[in-house]
């Protein structure tokens, strides 16, 4: 990297070709007061705090001004600090006297400035700036009054988050942000994702609390427990509660200076009035059998008692483990580690079921899990992007930060969903793909691209095996036989076809494909596509799994599935399991275990006797409500350990209470296989523990294995027996390191090569009279799955954007429905009543239903099987 020099207050230094003086004095510890200026946003100029002058006496703003060979600057001569003083007292001048009571307090960035420069009276008339002062959304205030126009929240909003919801509006001294035509923010396109009050410097923005006011007693780092993406907070608390989120602003982390609504504002469910406080039970003697208080001991002494009788009498295959995605590593591994030894069952399993994650099986097997260390920040350097059955907009928004980034940086981008998403916006080419049309699809493009002679022929001769055969496989399939399949006019898919032509692929694949039963299948045909095009390692493309969970990747790479023991090895392989045998002393079972639906059904059967659920809620997760509550109630014995007092904790015998991520230590891993370590910020409330403690006190009774001492502990384990996780710490950021080296992958001296799979064809099912519209489920941004925790946030519940089932003009004329009407949707399996929303965003035929609201009944419309087709099904509509 070409390096200059120049001199700085009688330094010598050196920064990289390219630097602002701004940037060259932060880089050797130099530091320039600043308002407007943010590593992350582009230099404005605005504030002109950080004026320096150079050795011709001239004034220049550090922030926009290049640094030269041979430049001497200096930053705080008295000509400087004048000017800078005035700055200050002009702002002050007009900035209401009200920093008592403003939100932002000491940390006000304009009243240290004031600080730092000894400005208390201005000695200037007072320029009052009154503007309307607005809170009617439960998320933030707004008061412009205290605005200083720094450009940093109009910015944010168009470099980082690319909404474009504000911009400026006025001259002068009326000038501000402001929405289009001044409406309010909650009728403007903001997804209030908080990045621009986190930016503002003074109290003209500041996150609405009405149970704390001012600044927190202390600040501390942790992770966003919401989804997949992991993004690193500082959250601030007062009297062991957490009362304020922010970005960490950490330039290494995955979401830099952004969050979304849930990560800013959603985790007051963490002080909701539905917390579990202390272990439950329920008696067994008394006529009302209300859950009551008991004490750890009773509690674990219940729950071991119970487990090791039904055991005795029934065998270990009566008894279930149903885990949770979104507890850390750590416990999952011990989670796993106490079905399969101290009970010796594999009925094991995660949360990340519901989301079909499962189905990834193949690309881990065909790649030795290479595919997922597949970095965010690498999108931009795709030649292309093709998003595949995913919303991340609603589902793991700063993933969508990063397309849209890209994408406005000039890299193409294909999405292929039967919806209109926000991504389709920034977009060259939207598919409209039918629900089940995606296999077809994928397929017909491979054919379309080796027609063209657009295969990376030197890729695949070094890094694959099978092409040959691929190739002969790909000859039967034709855009005249495929395409109709798709739902797609032939003209679309060859525009994709020449899009895609010689490029490297970053494909984003979300649940639109994950939650069908024949997710794998698809999965098998993106991964040929990615090999022929020779995009996998290539650090242009890649496959990106969208993770709605936190930690569903690490869950699975603990072995919390029936399928798979720690390090994703499969259980069925008699080699993997003589290694987890000799790791742990003991003989595992035989027998292959069950998932979240099988336990279900088999404790309706009467063969599951007893069901112990880790940090899950299957009552709102799965279809059939009704099923599922019917098959718990059957159960002689059922556990559950949360942090909430959920729909299933109310039928449990024993209710154990856990820690949410802020209150306990541990490790997630996120989509892009980023292992991040955490410490508590405050306690867990009342006489709640750890979820790793209370699993440890628990093996300790049952037996079988030796309990640990500390987390510490079972991270020594981890790191002793899962290759992968060898550099998890517990102190510093790490990646999970691939099982085998794959060619692909450019590890040097790798030769292992990936075989291409298969080409699989599906059999198209006939519309069903009866059932003549397509549901489609999936996320909105405000609810997260099942909205377990989100129904638990004041704020979300507050601004009561959830639920409306969205339909298409034509669908809803021909129907005599309006904006506002219910409408109930009958599938084959059960029927839910919604109120309507038309939406343009899609096409005759299909209609949208948000999951998360209304106890998640959207569920209801599926059927509870062993493979999730949880996506879309048919349904009638009619208005209520």
């Amino acid at each position: 990297m070409e390096t200059i020099a120049l001199t700085i207050d009688g330094k010598k230094i050196t920064c990289p070709a390219g630097s602002s003086l701004l940037e060259a004095a932060d880089q050797n510890g130099i530091k320039i007061p600043r308002l407007c200026y943010h590593p992350d946003l582009k230099p404005y100029g605005a504030c002109r705090m950080c004026l320096v002058e150079n050795e011709s006496g001239r004034l220049l703003a550090a922030c926009v001004t290049p640094a030269a060979t041979g430049m001497e600057i200096q930053t705080a001569t008295p000509r400087i600090i004048k000017h800078r003083r005035n700055i200050v007292r002009l702002m002050i001048a007009e900035h209401p006297e009200s920093c008592i009571v403003c939100a932002k307090g000491n940390r006000c960035q304009l009243r240290q400035a004031a600080a730092n420069l000894g400005v208390g009276e201005t000695d200037l008339y007072p320029m009052p700036n009154y503007k309307s002062f607005e809170e009617a959304n439960p998320f933030m205030i707004r008061d412009l009054s205290k605005c200083i126009l720094c450009g940093k929240c109009i910015r944010a909003d168009h470099e980082l988050v690319e909404i474009g919801a504000i911009d400026y509006n006025m001259r002068g001294f009326h000038s501000r942000p402001a929405t289009v035509h001044e409406q309010s923010l909650e009728q403007s396109n903001c997804t209030f994702c908080g990045t621009c009050l986190s930016l503002c410097p003074t109290g003209a923005l500041s996150a609405k609390n009405m149970q704390f006011a001012g600044s927190p007693a202390e600040e501390k780092d942790s992770i966003c427990g919401f989804c997949g993406v992991g993004c690193r907070l500082t959250m601030g608390s007062f009297d062991n509660r957490i009362v304020e989120v922010n970005p960490a602003h950490d330039s290494e982390s995955v979401n830099g200076a952004t969050l979304c609504v849930r990560g800013h504002f959603a985790h007051d469910y963490l002080n909701s009035s539905s917390r579990l406080v202390s272990p439950l039970m329920r008696p067994e003697k008394e006529e009302h059998r209300e859950l009551v208080p008991i004490s750890w001991d009773e509690a674990l002494d219940r729950v071991a008692t119970r487990l090791k009788d039904i055991k005795d009498t029934y065998g270990p295959q009566s008894i279930g483990f149903m885990g949770s995605s979104k507890c850390t590593l750590e416990e999952n591994y011990l989670f796993q580690k106490l079905a399969r030894v101290c009970m010796g069952t594999n009925n094991v399993d995660n949360g990340s079921h519901a989301y079909g994650h499962y189905h990834t099986r193949i690309l881990d097997e065909k790649t030795n899990g290479g595919y997922r260390l597949s970095h965010l920040a690498e999108l931009k350097n795709a030649d292309v992007i093709f998003v595949l059955g995913a919303d991340p907009s609603h589902s793991v928004p700063v993933v969508a930060y990063y397309l849209k980034r890209a994408a406005r940086s000039g890299t193409p981008m294909i999405v292929a969903d039967p919806r209109r998403t926000e991504l389709v916006n920034f977009s060259r080419l939207w598919l409209p793909v039918d629900p089940a049309g995606d296999l077809a699809l994928i397929n017909t493009l491979s054919a379309l691209l080796l027609e063209k002679g657009s295969a990376d022929q030197s890729f695949i001769d070094r890094c694959t095996e099978g092409f040959s055969a691929f190739k002969l496989e790909l000859t039967g399939i034709n855009l005249d036989d495929n395409g109709p399949k798709t739902g797609l006019e032939p003209a679309a898919i060859k525009s994709a076809a020449d899009l895609l032509s010689g490029k490297k692929i970053a494909f984003v694949i979300g649940h639109g494909i994950l939650q069908r039963k024949h997710a794998a299948n698809t999965l098998a045909a993106v991964l040929n596509l990615s090999l022929m095009s020779g995009s996998l390692g290539s650090g242009r493309g890649g496959i990106y799994i969208v993770a709605k969970e936190n930690n569903q990747q690490g869950a699975m790479d603990m072995g919390a599935t029936p399928d798979l023991l720690p390090g994703r090895q499969p259980f069925d392989s008699k080699d993997s399991k003589r290694i987890w045998e000799q790791n742990w002393h003991t003989k595992l079972s035989p027998d292959g275990g069950l998932n979240m639906s099988e336990m279900i059904r088999a404790a309706e059967n009467g063969t599951l006797k007893a069901l112990y659920i880790l940090g899950e809620n299957p009552l709102a997760a799965l279809p059939q409500h009704a099923q599922v509550k019917r098959a718990l109630e059957k159960l002689d014995f059922l556990v559950v350990q949360d942090i909430l007092k959920s729909e299933t904790a109310a039928m449990a015998h024993v209710a154990l209470a856990g820690a949410a991520m802020a209150e306990k230590e541990g490790a997630f891993t996120n989509l892009e296989g980023r292992v991040q370590s955490f410490t508590p910020v405050v306690a867990p409330p009342g006489k709640a523990l750890a979820d790793w403690k209370i699993l440890n006190q628990l093996q300790a009774r049952l037996g079988g294995t030796e309990p640990f001492d500390t987390i510490a502990s079972i991270r020594d384990e981890i790191r002793r027996y899962v290759p992968m996780y060898a550099a998890l710490n517990g102190h510093n950021e790490a990646w999970i390191k691939p099982a085998a080296q794959k060619a692909a992958f450019n590890i040097q001296g790798a030769d292992e090569r990936i075989a291409f799979c298969p080409v699989v064809s599906e059999r198209v099912t006939p519309p069903d009279k009866n059932y003549p519209f397509t549901a489609i489920v999936g996320t909105r941004r405000f609810q997260l799955g099942s909205g377990t925790r989100t129904r638990a946030s004041e704020r979300i519940q507050e601004f009561g954007s959830a639920g409306q089932l969205e339909i298409s003009p034509a669908d809803a004329a021909a129907l005599d429905c309006n904006d506002g009407d219910s409408a109930v949707v009958r599938s084959p399996w059960g029927e839910i009543q919604r109120t309507l929303r038309i939406s343009t965003d899609l096409r005759p035929g299909h209609i949208f239903v948000p999951t998360g609201a209304n106890g998640n009944d959207a569920m209801d419309l599926f059927k509870l099987a062993d493979e999730t087709e949880w996506k879309s099904c048919a349904v009638q509509i009619e208005k209520a």
